[in-house]
């Protein structure tokens, strides 16, 4: 069941959607241990790719996930900008000149996005940060397509464990980021960046089920 640009798009749209609609929780989570703009933010920053993504809707994988990229370095406020602006850029470098994606593509097109946001934030698992939210989900997805799960429900573990990452973030002590700052206040909250994340997979596994 490969992933067509059609479905990137249809993704993209959903994840501003879903985005949307959780602007005020977002906000609310981030008001507890960060600036109280992070659902703001992330709303300003996809819907301005909104207005972008009809420009390149029939361009190739690659260019659709790097304009994306671009719009949230510009648009998004705090270190959500650079952070997801980097997923989707280098998500763009891993499907340049494609027109569809292989279930195994898109694996290694999430784990370079992942992998850009981990080198850019300079965070690990347990920081409390939205990698603890993405990395255990890329690792998902690959054991599930590697045992020969289908792509729907191999996305829909992917999101689940993202999810179980974004709740474990909440007894966590912030080593990274703004939250850092409260030190062993910041413990009993969960992390905003790694509940974004969550949104924007299961956005995904919502979207593909049924491609």
């Amino acid at each position: 069941m490969p992933i067509s640009r059609e479905d990137v798009l249809r993704w993209l749209e959903a994840c501003a959607r879903v985005l949307a609609e959780n602007k005020d929780y977002l906000t609310q989570l981030d008001s507890a241990i960060g600036d109280a703009d992070h659902g703001a933010n992330m709303d300003r920053g996809f819907r301005a790719m909104m207005t972008k993504l009809p420009t390149v809707a029939d361009k190739d994988i690659g260019t659709i996930f790097k304009t994306a990229g671009m719009t949230l370095v510009s648009t998004v406020g705090g270190a959500s900008g650079p952070l997801y602006g980097t997923f989707f850029m280098q998500a763009g470098t891993a499907s340049a000149n494609k027109l569809v994606l292989a279930p195994e593509e898109w694996a290694a097109t999430l784990e370079s996005a992942v992998n850009g946001v981990v080198a850019r934030g300079k965070a690990s698992l347990g920081d409390k940060t939205m990698v603890d939210a993405l990395l255990p989900s890329v690792d998902a997805l690959k054991q599930a397509l590697a045992a020969g799960v289908p792509l729907a429900e191999a996305l829909r573990r992917c999101a689940a464990t993202a999810e179980q990452g974004m709740l474990d973030t909440i007894p966590l002590v912030a080593r990274k980021g703004r939250a850092s700052y409260l030190g062993e206040r910041s413990a009993g909250h969960q992390d905003p960046g790694a509940t974004s994340s969550f949104l924007i997979l299961k956005a995904a596994a919502d979207t593909w089920a049924d491609s």
